[in-house]
This record gives C-alpha cells, sequence and structure tokens, in this order.
C-alpha cells in the first residue's frame, strides 16, 4: 500500500486482466480451447492467439518465446508448477458436464469431480501442455449477472 494525499491506495490494482499460457504447439492448444467453445478473438495473430473470458483474457503463446519475453532462459516443464487456474460453475452437473467438454476437446482427466472436504464439487482436467484446470462448484459463492464470480 501506499499513501496518496493522506489515503491509503493500492499500488497494483487487483484485478487479473490476462492469463498468458506457454504453449508447445499454438495451433494444437488453439483448437483446445476453440472445442472448450471459448471465442477466440479477432486480435488473435499467427504469433499468439487470444481468447476470451468473462472478465480477462486467455493469451496461447510458444512457451519458449514467453520465457524469453520474460529474459529467462526456456526449460522444460516440471510435473507441478505451482499454480491452477479455475473455472467456478453453477452446479456439480455443470462441473460434470464441463469435464466431459474438456476430455471431448482432448483434455486429460487429472482428478475425477467429487464432493469436496468444504462442501463443494470439483475436479481437475489438464490442457495439451499439462496446464491444469480446475472445474467447480461452490455453494458458498455467488455470481453477479455478468457470470463474474462474486466473492464476498
Amino acid at each position: 500500500m501506499t499513501e496518496q494525499h493522506g489515503t491509503a491506495t493500492t499500488a497494483v490494482p487487483a484485478r487479473i486482466s490476462i492469463v498468458t499460457l506457454g504453449v508447445a504447439d499454438l495451433d494444437v492448444s488453439s483448437a483446445f480451447y476453440a472445442a472448450l467453445g471459448w471465442q477466440r478473438s479477432t486480435a488473435s495473430s499467427p504469433e499468439i492467439v487470444w481468447f476470451r473470458t468473462a472478465d480477462s483474457a486467455l493469451g496461447l503463446f510458444p512457451a519458449d518465446e514467453l520465457a524469453a519475453d520474460a529474459g529467462l532462459p526456456p526449460g522444460g516443464e516440471p510435473a507441478f508448477r505451482g499454480v491452477t487456474l479455475a473455472v467456478n460453475l453453477e452446479s456439480p452437473q455443470a462441473v460434470d458436464a464441463a469435464l466431459a467438454v474438456a476430455v471431448a476437446a482432448g483434455g486429460g482427466i487429472v482428478k475425477p469431480p467429487a464432493a469436496t472436504e468444504w462442501g463443494g464439487y470439483s475436479g481437475y482436467f489438464q490442457d495439451p501442455d499439462g496446464h491444469l484446470w480446475e472445474l467447480a462448484h461452490n455453494p458458498f459463492f455467488a455470481f453477479t449477472e455478468q457470470g463474474q464470480l462474486d466473492l464476498p
């Protein structure tokens, strides 16, 4: 937090505008996300593919080029990257249906959906590059009219 004219303000806005995934094959990964039913943006180019989401954007970019852009050497991918992405859904049935779409698109089930200890319902799949996605229903989180998660 920084002080500005006697009031506290956030130096970095609390929002995620874009998530960019490093991918091995841009065409394969682009086809996978399109098969999920996600809308590809016309801002896409041969170098990077963009998909619109409810409140941010998903970018797909060749992994070695993404590493170079960040000033890092290219390298192998660890088995678990320490990051998961999540899509919260309105019901356990919606989780099951979304997982079926992900599998039909070429995703692999990592953890089949099941009731959770915290009272929800959740499962995981991985995309063609091994990025983990959780599909979850949390009965304690509501959605806005625009379909965004409405955390208390």
